[in-house]
């Protein structure tokens, strides 16, 4: 009888950022979160109980959500909120192109004014672009709204684009180099395919910052989410439901952010299957393969 031998699981590595706990430390760390877990239950317990001894789960204050009346200004802000975002993400991807590659292009006018562009709008706060963009300039809120968004996040976008293209390996833009290719191709088929990869979720992180920092339209007076559930809070008819709406509109906007993160990881994974993107398996060498000249 041949006797079969169990593997034994696998022991965890230790990384540069912490060692292999021991039997104690893994104890008090299960301590700390056990602890941590009751002290979260603790926390959670006592903001329900809040809610309920200031009277926020009464059929009065979730009354607005049942006429249809504000479903649909709801609906409506949440479809404005989308189109703003839409639009922000796609001209701020551009935007961020465009100012990377004037930042990496070789004439040094050109860099210097996508750099001075790009720190300008990165520094200036979005709610002063937006505002000025409205009052100054006398937009309307959608444009004035996208257009601040665009400006800050493109300008961000910028950097992140070409923090990624310098970070490909140095030999990638060698070898394009030496196989005659121009600076346009190296960086379209060479670099950005490779560059996508690390940034992507720098990129997901911003586009779920620009999709929050459509709530500042309410500001100028556009009819967004956030607007619309400031509409219902202010309603003194049923008894000011600030709480009830914010629990409404708060799942909403994390749902969005999630979504986002969703699609990033979903884009993530479909890449790495892509065949395209598959390393070339290459075959060993046989004893007595000769290199091309050899003897």
């Amino acid at each position: 009888m041949t006797k079969t031998r169990t593997r034994a699981p696998s022991a965890p590595e230790a990384t540069a950022l912490y060692d292999i706990p021991g039997p104690v430390a893994r104890r008090r760390h299960r301590l700390y979160g056990i602890a941590a877990t009751v002290l979260i239950a603790a926390l959670l317990g006592w903001i329900v109980f809040l809610l309920f001894d200031t009277d926020q789960f009464t059929a009065q204050k979730w009354t607005p959500f049942e006429y249809k009346g504000i479903q649909e200004l709801l609906l409506r802000g949440l479809g404005n909120t989308l189109k703003a975002f839409a639009y922000a993400a796609v001209l701020s991807l551009a935007l961020g192109a465009v100012l990377a590659v004037g930042r990496l292009s070789e004439h040094r006018v050109l860099r210097w004014i996508s750099t001075v562009l790009v720190e300008f709008f990165r520094a200036m706060p979005v709610l002063v672009m937006i505002f000025f963009i409205f009052v100054a300039l006398k937009v309307q809120p959608l444009p004035a709204l996208v257009a601040g968004l665009t400006l800050y996040n493109g300008s961000v976008l910028a950097e992140v684009f070409r923090t990624g293209i310098n970070s490909v390996d140095r030999g990638q833009r060698e070898a394009a180099y030496a196989l005659g290719m121009r600076k346009t191709q190296v960086t379209t088929f060479v670099l950005a395919p490779q560059a996508v990869r690390a940034m992507l979720p720098t990129i997901i992180s911003q586009l779920v910052v620009a999709l929050k920092d459509t709530s500042l339209g309410y500001l100028i007076t556009y009819e967004e989410f956030l607007h619309a559930g400031k509409l219902i809070a202010s309603n003194l008819d049923y008894d000011l439901p600030f709480i009830p709406v914010v629990m409404v509109i708060s799942p909403i906007y994390i749902g969005l952010c999630m979504l986002l993160s969703w699609f990033a990881t979903w884009v993530a994974r479909r890449e790495r299957r892509n065949p395209k993107t598959r390393a070339a398996g290459v075959d060993p060498a046989e004893p007595g393969t000769l290199l091309p000249g050899g003897q």
